[in-house]
């Protein structure tokens, strides 16, 4: 809260005082740009006050208005945004994210970026460029490759709880961490004396929250003025000693099989032993880890988290859904993954929660709004409703794999996110387990219009309110 009145009382006194300055410099010569349809402007923040509390929904709205491309000047930040998936305009978008990419596979060098990714070395922040080629081919093709993705399906086990929001918060985390560290990290281990769990949370905050400052990258003391450096420098010292102590447990004790090994040996194997004919550096292992917290977690959590809101709130979904994971699984009490192939009404579940909710990246300067294609009436029947089938019918060979621009949760192209594969297993195992251990429904006198559906704006769009739901176990 301080952070936010010190940045809303910077705000003001910075366009005071920037019109001062602007009035008192010679204008700059105009050159005529052919650019898309624009909203009007405001002197210095241009269209920064039009984004909102929720950009993402600011943004769609605006597509009534201007169109389906549109400029904004953010700040000092020239930006386009590209909504919807009509025939003509998705045919734009695999120009631009397939066909054109090139011109657009950088990312920007936006304060905490660099204060928290090793100088952005990882793979989601880091230029495009023979570097970014080669951690993204370790990434691709050594630490989430299909059958090392596979090897680590003894650590996705899901039990049951009231508070789920809570839950799917560790479980996204221990996930992860057991898959990279083989450790567990809620359970009080060894590193808990960290407090993990508080640093993820700091780390996305500083990450995915708003900052004046990355729109005015001329005045980069904003940061400074707004308590942001300091809170990202602290975060990230907690970050590198933490992960110094994990990298050492591993080259002491280096146990690993070839099946078995974790990220973090394979990354040190590398680190020792080479990789192609670019050496990766001690801060280059750390910064591609704190990428799969990044990458992986968070995207896990929501896409949980709004899809179990969903199934409480549209129980025939979530009858059929129980019914094809007991017909499949029978009387075991564990889902394995070997049956999730057979889950096909689960999958157009899940197709439907990214289609509502996409775990957008924020911070970009190209925008391809994926919440606003998800909600397009252009492309979908009554898109505002959870239907699942619509999966299974007209829509079934659309996936969110990043083929088809109607449905781009995870990005397409050179830029996708990487971690597809290993996100998508832990959302499947993760519900199939739920749906087919426990029946779930809302608690006593909670109606679903009584559920609160406001979002927040971070890395991804998570609800604001937790959610509280009756659980009655299957199994003894």
């Amino acid at each position: 809260m301080k952070v936010a009145l010190l940045q809303h009382l910077f705000l003001s006194t910075l366009v005071v005082a920037t019109v001062i300055v602007v009035l008192l410099k010679n204008k700059p010569r105009k050159r005529e740009y052919n650019l898309p349809p624009s909203p009007p402007k405001l002197p210095i923040l241009r269209n920064l006050h039009q984004l909102g509390k929720l950009p993402h929904i600011s943004l769609h709205h605006l597509v009534r208005t201007y169109g389906p491309i549109i400029f904004l000047q953010l700040g000092e930040i020239p930006t386009v945004v590209f909504f919807r998936t009509t025939v003509s305009s998705a045919r734009m978008a695999k120009e631009v994210m397939t066909t054109h990419d090139l011109a657009l596979l950088s990312r920007p060098q936006i304060f905490s970026a660099k204060h928290l990714f090793y100088d952005c070395t990882d793979v989601v922040f880091s230029p495009y460029g023979a570097y970014w080629r080669h951690i993204r081919r370790i990434c691709i093709l050594e630490l989430l490759r299909a059958k090392r993705v596979q090897s680590y399906s003894h650590v996705r086990s899901f039990p049951g709880a009231t508070n789920l929001t809570k839950l799917f918060g560790l479980y996204a985390n221990d996930v992860l961490c057991r898959v990279a560290f083989r450790r567990d990290f809620s359970g009080g281990g060894d590193y808990d004396r960290h407090g993990f769990q508080k640093m993820l949370e700091e780390y996305q905050e500083l990450l995915g929250g708003f900052s004046i400052g990355d729109f005015f990258p001329s005045m980069e003391f904003i940061h400074s003025l707004t308590g942001t450096k300091s809170r990202l420098q602290h975060t990230f010292q907690r970050f590198d000693n933490l992960f110094d102590e994990i990298l050492r447990d591993h080259q002491k004790e280096n146990k690993a099989t070839e099946l078995h090994k974790y990220l973090v040996d394979v990354l040190l194997d590398i680190l020792k032993n080479g990789y192609g004919d670019m050496p990766l550096t001690r801060d280059n292992v750390k910064a591609i880890i704190l990428d799969m917290f990044a990458a992986g977690t968070d995207a896990t959590f929501i896409t949980l988290d709004w899809g179990m809101t969903e199934l409480v709130i549209n129980q025939k979904a979530t009858e059929r859904a129980q019914a094809e994971v007991r017909s499949v699984v029978g009387e075991r009490k564990f889902v394995q993954e070997t049956d999730l192939p057979q889950l096909q009404y689960l999958k157009a579940v899940i197709n439907e929660i990214f289609r509502l909710y996409p775990p957008a990246p924020v911070k970009t300067r190209f925008f391809v709004n994926a919440w606003s294609i998800g909600w397009d009436p252009e492309s979908w029947v009554d898109p505002e409703s959870f239907q699942p089938e619509r999966f299974l019918n007209e829509n079934s060979d659309i996936d969110f794999k990043g083929q088809d621009f109607e449905l781009i949760p995870f990005g397409a192209g050179r830029r996708s996110c990487p971690v597809i594969a290993f996100g998508n297993a832990s959302v499947e195992l993760a519900l199939a387990q739920l749906l087919h251990s426990f029946n779930w429904e809302l608690p006593d006198g909670i109606q679903p219009k009584d559920l609160d559906m406001t979002e927040v704006f971070a890395i991804t769009m998570h609800r604001i309110a937790n959610l509280m739901v009756a659980v009655k176990p299957r199994f003894s």
